[in-house]
């Protein structure tokens, strides 16, 4: 029997744009409470207002920087009491050669898109362990499961998430806690440079990319699996993605 999410409070990082603009608006649809955490305050604000059926809270944060972080868990608790789902998905984008590499870019790739991870999971654990439910859901990417040229950096960091998320799911399992992770391959949002609905809807229609809601639909699948069932690892492509 799958598990239904309606008042359940979900913490939504990058959720301004893309895929986590995707997942607040698949979540709020189930009558999920939001948490929205993204770097833009008065983009969140149109997410937000966008989603005014369900009860929001609307967190600006830089989640490069470690207080960041931290703040948007308490506020969080401070506003609900709880925090039912969280899902890990903001992250940056920064491939090219090493040679050529701009290591503080990497240095912010890899605060945002490995320690700002670690750190919230680490934050909202206690409550779901008190509480003996939650479930976490970490954007990945292909590129977390094989290295793709030119992305060298970003694939370790990517590789990184995974290796955090199967120790974790082992860790947790005992409590009720589900962890897992959805990785994608190309998804047409600004992260990859794409911008145009037409443009979108020409990529999604010759099967050479996803759509943010595609890998949103994904997860929310992943979240109403009933209780003894965890998804630990869902892959999704275009269908024509040659990896």
């Amino acid at each position: 029997m799958t598990q239904k999410l309606s008042g359940k409070v979900a913490l939504v990082t990058g959720a301004s744009s893309g895929i986590g603009r995707a997942l607040a608006t698949a979540l709020a649809a189930e009558g999920v409470k939001l948490v929205l955490v993204g770097r833009s305050a008065e983009r969140l604000q149109a997410v937000a207002k966008k989603l005014s059926a369900v009860e929001s809270l609307v967190l600006p944060a830089d989640l490069a920087k470690p207080a960041d972080v931290e703040r948007v868990a308490l506020d969080a608790l401070a506003r609900f009491g709880r925090i039912d789902i969280l899902l890990a998905n903001a992250g940056l984008y920064n491939p090219g050669k090493v040679v050529d590499g701009n290591a503080d870019a990497w240095d912010e790739m890899l605060a945002v898109n490995v320690n700002s991870v670690f750190r919230l999971c680490r934050a909202v654990l206690p409550h779901m362990i008190k509480n003996r439910n939650g479930d976490i859901v970490v954007t990945s990417s292909i590129s977390g499961h094989q290295t793709i040229p030119g992305e060298p950096v970003y694939s370790a960091s990517k590789h990184a998430v995974q290796t955090f998320v199967h120790e974790l799911r082992r860790q947790v399992a005992p409590h009720n806690v589900r962890v897992g992770a959805v990785a994608p391959g190309t998804v047409l949002n600004e992260l990859w440079g794409f911008h145009n609905p037409a443009d979108i809807a020409s990529k999604v229609a010759t099967h050479d990319g996803l759509r943010s809601e595609d890998v949103a639909e994904a997860v929310l699948f992943m979240l109403t699996r009933p209780a003894n069932v965890t998804i630990r690892d869902l892959v999704i492509l275009p269908q024509k993605q040659d990896i």
